[in-house]
């Protein structure tokens, strides 16, 4: 990578994510860490606190090589900002979820004032030779707000959720803005190349460009710009996952559902409590399971760990209403006395723990609506004892399909489909779990999370002479 060992890394996302001790990173956290850690950097973003008027400065906190730079925010442009556009507007589209889509002119507007406030207060901290790092939907804008200040340093954005196509993102009505704010990135990636594809449809339609250049498929002109727009999936840290699942086997908590199940196979889930997991679907399938093959009554238990989460949000509310009602119906239905079919646990476990239980499951039942990648169908995958590994259940509208072919594939919006994929499961082989388990394994240790790392750093660095280094002088003026 050449003089990339020379150039710090500032990765800007929506949150900060300190690592603390005694807990364990998410993918993002592992693949960021390694980045900064290698090459030292800034990682920029709101602290979690809100305040009235103005922001102060970013708060800085050094760890060894690396600063944790966090912000506060106006209290009414987050709820707006957030609550508001981000996740009432851009979530759902990204989900072809257009049930739950809005749009409010005033929530678009604040979203586009954080973004100026996240500029204003990461420009006294870059320097000329810096590398940036833009992370998910919440910052769409943030290259536009940083060029309009003068800053001309490589700027790179990764999107960790799905990009709509066109015919979904037109229903935004600032949809050819965002287009053209992205556009204003040197690096664009994406999980799956039908992202890349969708996003390339949408500038063509908008008439913005979009077309490539040369024999390279990753560079594109648009807007009288040439950025890399490529496919970047994430991965894990297989070896980390694969040792914690097999310390965790030891943890009381995991000892005490061996017990409880009696031998008896354990299908999981762990998602967030969000609308776009299909989770009363999930739920739904389960049931049918139950009802069209009786010998798996009394045998399979299903524990599905969805914490909270956007607390306040009448949709999520609705959807922890509509899972205690399923999970009622069919436990009252199929239970015996010395067997639930259901646990559903509508609260967070530590991470060693969820390692632990995925290591046990006979079955990982991963079954979203549509998901830029869904990480804990890798986790899964690596968390399973490969001489006896268990059979990951995985939605075809899921990123990690792309990559996860010889999981046991399922269209979430079919029931019986689903019921017929957890029954093959159920009843595989082992000899053909173990081939399955090898084959997907491999392709977790080609594209790990350091592999997704260095590629995406390494298109940032190359993107420099295009696009010059330095920061000119802000236009907000000397800070």
């Amino acid at each position: 990578m050449g003089k990339s060992v020379l150039s710090r890394i500032v990765v800007v996302s929506n949150r900060v994510a300190e690592p603390k001790a005694g807990k364990s990173a998410g993918g993002l956290t592992v693949g960021v860490m390694g980045a900064l850690k290698q090459q030292g950097g800034i990682w920029f973003g709101w602290g979690g606190t809100t305040c009235t008027g103005e922001a102060k400065d970013a708060e800085l906190k050094r760890r060894g090589k690396i600063t944790f730079a966090t912000i506060e925010l106006n209290e009414t442009d987050f709820d707006a900002y957030y609550n508001g556009f981000s996740n009432g507007s851009l979530w759902p589209l990204a989900h072809y979820l257009l049930g739950f889509f809005s749009y409010d002119r005033s929530q678009y507007e604040a979203w586009r004032r954080v973004n100026t406030t996240f500029a204003r207060k990461l420009l006294p901290l870059l320097e000329p030779d810096d590398l940036i790092w833009v992370h998910d939907y919440h910052l769409f804008p943030l290259a536009e707000e940083l060029r309009r200040a003068g800053v001309t340093n490589p700027i790179g954005f990764f999107l960790h959720v799905p990009f709509p196509g066109i015919a979904v993102l037109q229903a935004l009505p600032p949809w050819r803005q965002i287009l053209q704010s992205l556009c204003m990135y040197d690096v664009i990636g994406f999980q799956t190349e039908q992202d890349r594809e969708d996003f390339l449809e949408c500038l063509r339609f908008a008439g913005l460009g979009g077309d490539r250049r040369g024999n390279d498929s990753g560079r594109i002109e648009a807007i009288q710009r040439r950025l890399t727009v490529d496919v970047f999936p994430i991965g894990i840290d297989v070896d980390e996952c694969a040792q914690q699942a097999q310390e965790s086997a030891r943890l009381a908590s995991v000892q005490r559902l061996e017990r409880a199940l009696m031998g008896r196979p354990l299908i999981m889930g762990v998602d967030r409590l969000d609308y776009s997991k299909g989770l009363p679907d999930r739920f739904r399938a389960f049931d049918q399971l139950l009802s069209d093959y009786p010998s798996s009554r009394g045998q399979l238990v299903y524990m599905q760990i969805a914490p909270p989460t956007r607390a306040g949000v009448r949709a999520y509310q609705d959807i922890r209403e509509e899972l205690e009602q399923l999970t009622g119906n069919i436990n009252g239905r199929f239970a015996e006395p010395e067997w639930v079919p259901i646990r559903y646990l509508n609260r967070g476990f530590a991470r060693p723990t969820l390692m632990g239980f995925l290591r046990l499951a006979r079955i990982g039942f991963v079954t979203p609506l549509r998901d830029g990648m869904n990480l804990v169908a890798k986790e899964y995958v690596a968390a399973q004892d490969p001489a006896d590994p268990g059979v990951l259940v995985l939605s075809q509208l899921a990123g990690a399909a792309r990559e996860l072919t010889s999981a046991v594939m399922v269209n979430p919006y079919d029931g019986r489909g689903v019921a017929e994929g957890l029954q093959t499961a159920a009843s595989m082989a082992r000899e053909e779990r173990v081939e399955r388990h090898t084959d997907m394994l491999a392709v977790l240790r080609k594209n790990d999370i350091n592999v997704w790392r260095q590629r995406f750093v390494e298109a940032l660095e190359n993107s420099r002479q295009a696009t010059g280094a330095g920061a000119r002088e802000s236009a907000y003026g000397d800070r």
